[in-house]
């Protein structure tokens, strides 16, 4: 689906870390930018559409799982059944959820959820996908039919979407196989690229798609299969992503079974570039983090997920010492909004530190406005873009023409000088409201899908 070329004048945008005013925007028929001028003369606005609200790039989001917006909200009571309520309890109530959805009513939760993350602002999510069989564990006629239920919730709504069908053999580091309540994960290289080709192949006529793999964790795929993917990826020009180091006990359990942590093995012993996106690595050394670096892998730091299980805190100082790339994700979807993904991490570490604009220090310093705010969000557009493959980086030429405009009248912005706009989105609450959403130059208006109360309904009667 190609775009018709577009032109708008925006009175403020956001370019290349900053506010810019009077900005003339070109749109080509493939949704690119294709012209960007700033402080533009008045005859030379004739003709566009004029944005009077100010624009931001739209956002990445670089790690989803879809399945797991039905259960938002639904697990936040003690768990008098376990000793501890902690990632790994966690984990047994999400299975719940994940051996009941059909493909129908995944279609109809992803809907849901990728409404809600236009309306705040992404406009490209990256789904790590490992429900892959039936109920009962059996394949699917189509091995891709629920990574297919995806892409059409994607098509319904105009989100891009780039699907990662994930691999996942095990469960554990000493185990051979899967638990009974892990079947429906059940996967091997071969059948991670048969999805892909499928994927591909079905959805082919809609450039707002693509595809990459996932694997699962060092604890759920084994060495061989690990690389065998990794292989064939390289050979696809995918990119690859991996959950890794999110948790104390994984990393005690990779030391047990390996004699190495986590991020250690796999750069030690998987060839790790560019394409790669670590999702988590909450627990890390400052060799590890130099390493990440070196080798141009990115992390994906999903905060409000991380906040949510108990995992820990990511350590951005040291991260931002060597200069390390990383992107944002939502991941279980507690929240579906970038702006809280950036204000939780940057919390954070202002609890841990106990210091204030951590980001402004660590990651703005070629940054003249000094502003936090400004500072993450340039560090999740530029990570953005290898998480998913696709040119997202923000609004300059070359790039993917998505945007969101804000409702300068919401009570978080009134009153606020121009350039003090994205700091009083992303630190004033209730944040302010994006009131359209472009998608490739086009308008997408993405209503919440009105089967979502239904599906719930069923799931947890």
């Amino acid at each position: 689906m190609k775009s018709e070329a577009n032109t708008f004048f925006a009175t403020q945008a956001w370019v290349q870390g900053a506010w810019a005013t009077n900005v003339l925007l070109e749109v080509d028929a493939q949704g690119h930018w294709s012209k960007v001028q700033v402080n533009t003369p008045a005859d030379q606005r004739q003709g566009a559409q004029v944005l009077s609200d100010p624009i931001l790039p739209g956002v990445v989001n670089a790690h989803s799982h879809a399945f797991q917006r039905a259960i938002a909200g639904l697990t936040e009571r003690r768990n008098t059944a376990a000793g501890s309520d902690d990632f790994w309890s966690w984990r047994n109530r999400m299975y719940s959820a994940a051996n009941r959805i059909s493909p129908e009513q995944l279609e109809v939760i992803a809907t849901q959820l990728y409404a809600e993350l236009l309306a705040s602002g992404y406009t490209q999510v990256c789904e790590f996908q490992y429900l892959h069989n039936t109920i009962d564990g059996t394949p699917y006629a189509d091995p891709a039919e629920m990574s297919l239920a995806l892409a059409r919730a994607a098509q319904r709504t105009g989100i891009g979407l780039t699907l990662l069908p994930t691999l996942y053999m095990r469960s554990g580091f000493a185990a051979t196989g899967l638990r009974d309540d892990q079947r429906r994960f059940a996967s091997t290289p071969d059948s991670i690229a048969r999805i892909v080709e499928s994927a591909k192949r079905q959805t082919q006529n809609d450039p707002r798609i693509n595809v990459g793999v996932a694997l699962h964790s060092l604890r759920a795929v084994p060495p061989a299969a690990l690389n065998e993917l990794a292989t064939y990826a390289q050979g696809a020009g995918l990119p690859v992503h991996i959950h890794i180091a999110e948790q104390t006990q994984e990393v005690d359990d990779c030391l047990a079974h390996t004699g190495q942590r986590p991020i250690e093995w796999l750069l030690n012993h998987a060839a790790v570039d560019a394409r790669w996106n670590l999702v988590h690595a909450t627990h890390t050394t400052p060799q590890e983090l130099a390493g990440i670096q070196q080798s141009g892998a990115r992390i994906v730091i999903c905060p409000s997920t991380e906040a949510n299980l108990g995992d820990g805190v990511f350590d951005l100082p040291g991260y931002a010492a060597v200069q390390g790339a990383w992107s944002i994700g939502s991941d279980s979807h507690v929240t579906r909004s970038w702006v809280e993904e950036l204000r939780l991490l940057e919390y954070s570490q202002r609890l841990s530190q106990r210091q204030r604009n951590i980001a402004a220090h660590h990651l703005g310093q070629n940054m003249t406005s000094g502003s936090s705010a400004a500072a993450l969000l340039q560090a999740a557009l530029h990570g953005g873009v290898a998480a998913s493959g696709l040119p997202l980086s923000g609004i300059a030429v070359g790039q993917r023409a998505d945007f969101v405009t804000l409702d300068r009248q919401s009570p978080a912005l009134q009153g606020m000088p121009d350039d003090y706009v994205l700091d009083a989105l992303v630190f004033s609450s209730p944040s302010a409201n994006f009131t359209q959403t472009f998608v490739a130059g086009q308008v997408v208006t993405a209503p919440q899908s009105s089967d979502f109360a239904g599906v719930m309904q069923a799931l947890w009667a």
